[in-house]
């Protein structure tokens, strides 16, 4: 069984940044998708970015040049490194996978392409 679990959320002044850990604990079979959801109060989830197992990403471009995703597969953990922060990326972020399959050739990919989903980590920008 795949848990996901979210960490390094919090509150920040616009311009600044965070970086959100994505901890994996049981296996993903290979290849696999992995990605960074958003979801702000009243807004649809969103995908924010997504790197598969051969290391290709892919982003919004409402966070290009922000926002890097990234992998660590010796610790099982997926990152976000956010930055140049905007009031506009207050959300709560949610990490997401499949196994079995690289990440879909179309963008942006939706909710039902995962399986696995965290709990989430909230993010709030202050202007």
């Amino acid at each position: 069984q795949v848990q996901l679990v979210e960490s390094g959320g919090g509150s920040v002044q616009s311009g600044g940044s965070l970086r959100l850990s994505c901890s994996a604990s049981g296996y993903i079979y290979t290849p696999y998708c992995m990605a960074w959801f958003r979801q702000a109060p009243g807004k649809e989830r969103e995908a924010v970015a997504r790197i598969d197992s051969s290391g290709r990403t892919r982003y919004a471009d409402s966070v290009k040049g922000r926002f890097t995703i990234s992998q660590d597969n010796a610790k099982n953990t997926l990152y976000l490194q956010t930055s140049s922060l905007k009031p506009e990326d207050t959300a709560m972020y949610y990490c997401a996978a499949i196994g079995y399959r690289y990440c879909s050739a179309s963008w942006p990919p939706t909710r039902d392409d995962f399986r696995y989903w965290g709990q989430g980590t909230q993010v709030t920008i202050s202007s």
